[in-house]
């Protein structure tokens, strides 16, 4: 972890249509937990309707999505990233994940189910390949 990384980091403040000045967007941000130091990409998408958490230090790619809701099959549960978690550029994330402290992502993973603490996922599904030390 890079405490200078942020110096002046301050939470971030949504407009009527859930977008920050950064342009990520989160639909119902209102249940949206965010630990500090977070970095969300431009471009990422999050519906928060049944809660997401990202934990202290978390880096989120551009062009993620993250759903804690889905309407193509109606699942739903919480979306926990654990601290120091990366995820990469254009990973989707679905209903009911966790994803675990030091766990990296890799660019384009879908994410179906839960990644380990200190694992690296990889792929469509994502697949943990190995492990950090």
């Amino acid at each position: 972890m890079t405490e200078d990384r942020f110096k002046d980091w301050k939470p971030p403040e949504f407009d009527e249509r859930g977008f920050t000045k950064w342009n990520w967007w989160c639909q119902h941000h209102q249940n949206l937990k965010l630990g500090i130091k977070t970095d969300i990409g431009a471009f990422t998408y999050m519906n928060a309707k049944f809660g997401i958490e990202i934990g202290d230090y978390v880096q989120v790619a551009s062009h993620c999505a993250i759903y804690s809701y889905s309407t193509i099959d109606n699942k739903k549960g919480k979306v926990i990233i654990k601290e120091n978690a990366k995820i990469g550029s254009h990973c989707v994330i679905f209903p009911g994940i966790t994803i675990g402290k030091n766990a990296i992502i890799g660019a384009g993973a879908v994410v179906t189910k839960d990644v380990p603490d200190n694992a690296v996922a990889i792929g469509i599904p994502a697949k943990v390949v190995r492990y950090i030390d």
